[in-house]
C-alpha cells in the first residue's frame, strides 16, 4: 500500500509505503536540513529517515531513565566485587589489536 506523506522538515509532498507518514525525511533532505532535524526531534518527536523509499533509520530523543542506569551501574559494581583480580602483566598496543590473520 503507498501512502502519500509530508515531509517532517520540509512540508514537501512525496510517497512512502506503510510507515508514519508525517514523521519521514529522505536521507537527502536530512542531510541538508541536518539542524532542522535536531530541532525537531529536540522537540520530543521521531523522525524517520528514509533511502528510495525505504526506512533505513530513526532518529529519536534521548529519554534519560536514570533508574535504568543507576540499575546498571549497580550490577556492574557488584559484579567487579566478586571478580578476582588479575595481573595481566604488561603489554603493547600491537599485542592488544593483533591483526594477524
Amino acid at each position: 500500500m503507498v501512502m502519500f506523506w509530508q515531509n517532517a522538515i520540509t512540508g514537501s509532498i512525496s510517497h512512502i509505503s506503510a510507515m508514519d507518514a508525517r514523521r519521514a525525511v529522505s536521507a537527502a533532505d536530512a542531510n541538508r536540513r541536518f539542524s532542522e532535524l535536531l530541532r525537531t526531534v529536540k522537540k520530543g518527536r521521531s523522525v524517520i529517515v528514509t533511502s528510495h523509499g525505504k526506512p533505513v533509520a530513526k532518529i529519536s530523543p534521548i529519554v534519560e531513565d536514570e533508574r535504568a542506569a543507576e540499575g546498571a551501574r549497580s550490577a556492574l559494581f557488584a559484579r567487579l566485587r566478586t571478580e578476582r583480580a588479575v595481573n595481566a602483566g604488561r603489554w603493547t598496543r600491537d599485542e592488544l589489536y593483533d591483526d594477524a590473520p
